[in-house]
């Protein structure tokens, strides 16, 4: 059986995107960048929204390439080599090694959480509190950028209640500390 990941880079007082942005946090330098790149290397399949998937699909373009360094195209060529979920009712297609699901999300994630092995990365917080909801998320990696945006969309849902235990925290360059977390029960 597969565990389920949600991890993203947040500020301290808890958002994954600032204000009106779909981002907002500072990109990640090269040494960070490396350990995101060794991140999706080790995910076997990656869970995504519309919102979230439409940020991504900027690595989606190997032309880009050419304007990016190392590390950048690194990253690039892993996020192309993963497959792809991607949830949602309004998109009508998407990018290579993407499926479109516009079904039921907790079916289809128990069903491929049970029938994998590995690490199945969820990445945006509409996805992720559907999942949690349904305790279908093993773990919750918090990376802690030291930055305060003030408002924007929170890394955990409104409304969304979870008892954690802590699995362990790492230091990571540009000052981003990694907080991880499992359910409680």
């Amino acid at each position: 059986m597969a565990s389920i990941v949600y991890a993203m880079l947040m500020s301290l007082d808890g958002y994954v995107a600032g204000p009106g942005q779909e981002f907002g946090l500072p990109i990640p330098q090269a040494e960070l960048h490396r350990h995101f790149n060794q991140l999706m290397r080790q995910t076997s399949v990656a869970l995504y929204g519309r919102r979230m998937y439409e940020v991504m699909r900027y690595w989606d373009s190997p032309e880009r390439e050419q304007d990016t360094d190392e590390v950048e195209i690194d990253f690039a060529h892993a996020w192309r080599e993963t497959p792809k979920l991607v949830f949602s009712t309004t998109l009508r297609e998407v990018g290579p090694n993407a499926r479109l699901v516009s079904s039921d999300a907790i079916t289809v994630v128990r069903s491929l959480k049970s029938d994998s092995d590995g690490e199945i990365g969820v990445a945006g917080p509409t996805l992720a509190a559907e999942l949690a909801r349904s305790g279908l998320i093993d773990e919750y990696r918090l990376y802690l950028h030291p930055i305060v945006l003030g408002g924007g969309k929170p890394y955990f849902q409104q409304g969304l209640s979870l008892g954690l235990k802590p699995l362990g925290s790492e230091s990571l360059p540009q000052g981003v500390t990694l907080l991880r977390y499992a359910p409680a029960s």
